[in-house]
């Protein structure tokens, strides 16, 4: 799903106009960004948290040259499927 059909669903869902359903993805998305760039975690219950999540320091290899490199350490952006979204989600399974 791209985020015009999240948005064409929202509306739909809500009974409220495309534009209004666009400026609320947007404004989720803005606040879980700056929420994860401070440095905390967005849980949503019933669907999943995003947080950051520490990527040690690894070794890695130039697939082209075989050079080896060293990767730091990093932050990253994730996410944990809350229990219902999971329920949900392994009876695509069955």
């Amino acid at each position: 799903m791209t985020k015009a059909e999240l948005v064409s669903r929202i509306a739909e869902l809500a009974a409220i106009k495309k534009k209004d359903a666009e400026a609320a993805v947007e404004a989720f998305i803005k606040t879980v960004t700056e929420a994860l760039a401070n440095g905390e975690k967005v849980e949503l219950r019933g669907f999943g948290t995003f947080y950051m999540k520490k990527r040690a320091k690894r070794v890695a290899r130039n697939p082209k040259t075989g050079e080896v490199i060293e990767v730091p350490p990093k932050l990253t952006p994730a996410f944990k499927p809350g229990k219902d979204l999971k329920e949900k989600t392994e009876k695509i399974l069955k």
